[in-house]
């Protein structure tokens, strides 16, 4: 009997490369993993941001993780030493609507990327008129994808601060009622409304009349008995010249007392807008007035009725250093308390459509923030592409998902650099080529190398 000689495996060369890529793929994963901090210390605690919390800035701390990632409980890979934060109308939303790439570009921030990785990200607009929860329940729908009101920072939200600060408050803007509750949550114990002023005294306003249901929402005053010791602009105005006929009679006033008129118009009350934002992009094809327009309108008008005074307002929201810093705050937070992070990222990716709010905003508190803020501005909302934006940015990209691949690409490139700069060298070692036939495939040294052995003593 004759026995067929022993045959030696073989790799065929398509299965062959297709696992090589395979194990290089496994072994890229495990590399990273392997890299990994250990767990932050539990002693480092996260600010509040009660309305009672101070505005100063909290600054990172400068022990930063040389990783981009790390495991958290859930081992899901996650960025520990980068974030994103992101305005909306004109970078996420227009007109109420999705832009079609944003969709895209949560669903890459929460894991579906080619690394597996995601991404701790908050969002920071100028827009308000309702509580966080119910900009989050819209945004949410509007993205498919679940947002936090912890993720979530209105113009207004900063100004919750101040509900300590003030007792009665005029709250201007917004549809119907919204904004009287948005500042009640905030803590502000009374709450005074255009509609209440002009349901006391209808001549207030000569060509705004209130309607059934804003007459039935207004509450009864006397305001004889009433001090407002500031007005808050909470959000976009819907009657321009009602309301600033209003601010502008409170400006006026003694000590904010309605229906009195001070002789050196000092007197009255702060005044103070929750963003400052004259463009908006909204769905008409052109950007739209915005609140800061009103601003510099009230600021006009009180020059030329008091023949000349000036009145000095204040603007929250972007661009102002207070709201990045309330940022910081809220990023902090919520990557402690949803990712298990308690140390700050190297860096911070904002990505905004307006280069007079969101970059100049950005790169102002980058000068004094202890990371790096990095502005992205996109060409889907405020900015027309062509022009020289005012305040540059760091980059330009045409939508939210090339700036978010932006980011995430910069970072992995940064970790390739600092391994292949920590990486040990070796020196005199054989190259090896591929060689294949038709049936198998093996690696061979591309040059001939001696090999020496010392097999003596010591």
């Amino acid at each position: 009997m004759t026995l067929e000689p022993t045959r030696q495996p073989t790799a065929h060369r398509g299965s062959f490369v297709e696992e090589i890529e395979t194990a290089r793929t496994d072994l890229a994963r495990k590399l990273l993993v392997s890299e990994l901090q250990s767990s932050p210390s539990e002693s480092e605690r996260v600010p509040s941001l009660s309305p009672t919390t101070s505005a100063t800035s909290t600054g990172p701390d400068s022990d930063v993780a040389d990783s981009p990632i790390t495991t958290p409980v859930d081992d899901d890979l996650v960025a520990d030493s980068f974030a994103f934060a992101f305005d909306i109308d004109g970078v996420l939303v227009r007109g109420g609507r999705p832009i079609p790439e944003a969709v895209q570009a949560m669903k890459v921030l929460n894991g579906e990327n080619k690394y597996g990785l995601k991404i701790p990200y908050i969002f920071l607009t100028n827009g308000g008129g309702k509580t966080e929860a119910e900009r989050c329940g819209d945004l949410s729908r509007q993205l498919d994808v679940e947002i936090s009101p912890a993720q979530f920072i209105c113009g207004h939200t900063p100004m919750s601060e101040m509900a300590s600060k003030y007792n009665t408050v005029l709250v201007v803007g917004g549809e119907g009622e919204k904004c009287r509750s948005v500042a009640q949550g905030y803590g502000f114990k009374d709450v005074v409304t255009p509609g209440d002023i002009i349901k006391a005294n209808s001549a207030t306003t000569p060509f705004r009349k209130l309607t059934p249901e804003e007459h039935r929402n207004s509450r009864e005053r006397d305001f004889s008995k009433v001090v407002i010791e500031a007005v808050f602009v909470f959000a976009d105005s819907r009657d321009w010249a009602g309301d600033l006929q209003i601010i502008i009679d409170l400006a006026m006033s003694k000590g904010g007392r309605v229906g009195t008129l001070s002789e050196t118009f000092d007197e009255g009350p702060p005044i103070f807008f929750s963003h400052n934002d004259v463009v908006w992009s909204a769905a008409h094809d052109n950007v739209r007035l915005g609140m800061g327009a009103l601003r510099g309108i009230v600021e006009y008008t009180f020059k030329e009725v008091t023949k000349g005074k000036t009145l000095h307002t204040h603007a929250f929201g972007k661009p102002q250093i207070g709201t990045f810093e309330f940022a910081t705050r809220l990023l902090k937070r919520w990557r402690r308390n949803a990712h298990r992070l308690d140390a700050p990222p190297d860096t911070v990716y904002f990505v905004g459509d307006t280069p007079e709010s969101d970059i100049r905003g950005t790169n102002q508190f980058n000068e004094q923030a202890e990371n790096d803020w990095y502005s992205i501005l996109v060409k889907t909302g405020v900015y027309q592409d062509g022009t020289e934006p005012a305040y540059k940015p760091r980059v330009t990209v045409d939508t939210v998902l090339d700036a978010v691949n932006h980011g995430i690409e910069r970072e992995m490139q940064r970790k390739r650099e600092r391994a292949q700069a920590q990486k040990p060298r070796l020196v005199d070692m054989p190259t090896l080529r591929l060689e294949g036939t038709k049936d198998c495939a093996v690696f061979s040294p591309t040059e001939e190398c001696s090999i020496e052995l010392d097999a003596s003593a010591s």
